[in-house]
C-alpha cells in the first residue's frame, strides 16, 4: 500500500493545499486589483487633488483594466515554459516599482504609464493565482477565499483611504500597495513551479472539449457583463427611487459584507453539496434580485435586492471557476478566464448605459440583466466535462 508512484504522491500533495500556497493565492490576488476595488475613493481623490476631468479618470482606470487583460497574452507562452515562482517574484517586483513611481509621479502621462505597468504585473500575478487554485483538489474552496480576500481588502481600503488621503494625499495609496506587496514577496516561493507540476494531474483528467471550454468562457463573460452592468448603476436606481445618497451608500456598504459571507459559503459548501444544484440556486436568486429592482423600489425592497445580489454574485463566482478547473487542471483555461473577466467588466457598464439611454429608464437594463444572468447559467451548466476523472477514496 505504501509503494505509490511519484504521480500519485504529487496528486496527494495537491489534495490539501499547504497554508503557504493558500495565503499566496489569497494575498496576491487581493493586492493586485486593489486600485480597481477601491476605485470610488481613488477617483474622488484624483478629481480633487490632481483636478483630472472625468474622461481622464476614466482613461486611467480603463488603462489599468486593459493592462490586466493584456497580461493574458504573454501568459499563453510563459505558463507552459517558465517557473511560476520566478514569474511571480518578477511580477511582484515590477508591481512594487510601478507603485513607487506612481507615488512620485506629478504628471498625468507618467501616472498613466506607471499605472499601466502596475496593472500588467498585477494581471500576471492574478493569472498565477487563478492557475494555482485550479490545480488544487478543492478549487471552489480556493476560489472562495480568492474572492473573499479581494472583498475584505477592498472594504478596508474604502473605509481608510479617505482619511489617509486627507492627511497624506494620493501617494499614500500607492505606497501602501508597494509595502503590502513587499511583505508578501516571501510567499512567491509557495506557488507551484508551473507546467511540470500539474502534468501528473492531466494524466487522469478527461480531455478538454473546445466546445465546452468555449461555453465556460462565455458563461464567465456573460456573468460579468450582467453583474457589472447592474452594479454600476444600482446607486442611480436607488436615487431615482427617492433614496438619499447616504442611505444608498450605507446599504451598499452592508452589501459588501454580504459579499464576504457569500464567498465564505462557497468555500464551506462548494465541495460538500452538488455543484449544479448550488449554481441553480445561486443564479435563480441573482436573477430574482435584479428583477426586485424594477419599478422604483422603496427602501426595504432596494435593500433586499442589493444584499441578495452581492451575496449571490460572490457565491456563484467560485463555483463557476471551479467548474472551469474541472475541465483543465493545467491552468491555461484560467488564463483565458482572466481575459474575459476584464472584458465583461468593461462591456457591462457600456452596454448598460446604452440600454438606459435607449429605454429612458432602468427597465431595459434590469430585464436584460436578468436574461443575461440566466444565459450565463445555461452556458455554465452545459460546460461540465462529460467524463469525470477517476476519484480516489482518500481525495474525496
Amino acid at each position: 500500500m505504501h509503494t505509490q508512484n511519484p504521480a500519485l504522491n504529487t496528486t496527494a500533495h495537491t489534495t490539501r493545499p499547504p497554508l503557504g500556497l493558500m495565503a499566496a493565492i489569497v494575498l496576491f490576488a487581493a493586492i493586485t486589483p486593489a486600485v480597481l476595488l477601491m476605485a470610488p475613493a481613488i477617483a474622488a481623490q484624483l478629481a480633487s487633488q490632481w483636478h483630472l476631468t472625468p474622461s481622464q479618470i476614466g482613461d486611467l482606470f480603463s488603462a489599468e483594466l486593459g493592462a490586466m487583460s493584456l497580461a493574458t497574452l504573454p501568459a499563453i507562452w510563459w505558463l507552459k515554459h517558465l517557473d511560476w515562482r520566478r514569474a511571480a517574484l518578477c511580477s511582484a517586483l515590477l508591481f512594487i516599482g510601478a507603485n513607487l513611481l506612481s507615488m512620485l509621479a506629478h504628471d498625468y502621462s507618467l501616472l498613466l504609464m506607471t499605472r499601466f505597468c502596475s496593472a500588467l504585473a498585477g494581471g500576471s500575478l492574478m493569472i498565477i493565482c487563478l492557475a494555482s487554485a485550479a490545480i488544487s483538489a478543492s478549487p471552489s474552496r480556493s476560489y472562495g477565499f480568492w474572492v473573499m480576500g479581494q472583498l475584505v481588502l477592498g472594504a478596508i481600503g474604502l473605509t481608510l483611504l479617505p482619511m489617509l488621503f486627507a492627511r497624506f494625499g494620493l501617494g499614500a495609496c500607492y505606497l501602501i500597495l508597494a509595502l503590502l506587496m513587499t511583505l508578501c514577496l516571501p510567499l512567491a516561493r509557495c506557488f507551484p513551479t508551473g507546467a511540470a507540476r500539474p502534468a501528473d494531474d492531466l494524466a487522469n483528467a478527461p480531455p478538454v472539449s473546445p466546445l465546452k471550454a468555449s461555453l465556460g468562457i462565455l458563461g464567465i463573460l456573460t456573468f460579468y457583463i450582467s453583474l457589472s452592468g447592474v452594479w454600476t448603476f444600482i446607486g442611480a436606481i436607488g436615487a431615482q427611487s427617492g433614496l438619499s445618497a447616504q442611505t444608498s451608500g450605507d446599504i451598499l456598504a452592508i452589501a459588501t459584507l454580504m459579499g464576504i459571507v457569500g464567498a465564505l459559503c462557497a468555500t464551506l459548501f462548494g465541495e460538500r453539496l452538488p455543484r449544479s444544484a448550488l449554481l441553480w440556486l445561486g443564479y435563480a436568486l441573482m436573477a430574482a434580485s435584479v428583477l426586485l429592482l424594477l419599478g422604483q423600489p422603496q427602501l426595504a425592497r432596494f435593500a433586499l435586492a442589493a444584499l441578495v445580489f452581492k451575496f449571490t454574485w460572490t457565491f456563484i463566482l467560485p463555483l463557476i471557476l471551479a467548474r472551469m478547473a474541472e475541465m483543465d487542471r493545467s491552468g491555461r483555461l484560467m488564463n483565458a478566464s482572466n481575459l474575459v473577466i476584464s472584458g465583461g467588466l468593461a462591456i457591462g457598464p457600456t452596454l448598460a448605459g446604452r440600454l438606459i439611454e435607449s429605454s429612458g429608464g432602468f427597465q431595459g437594463l434590469l430585464l436584460g440583466g436578468a436574461v443575461i444572468t440566466l444565459l450565463s447559467l445555461a452556458l455554465v451548466l452545459n460546460c461540465r466535462p462529460s467524463l469525470q476523472p477517476p476519484t480516489h477514496p482518500q481525495g474525496q
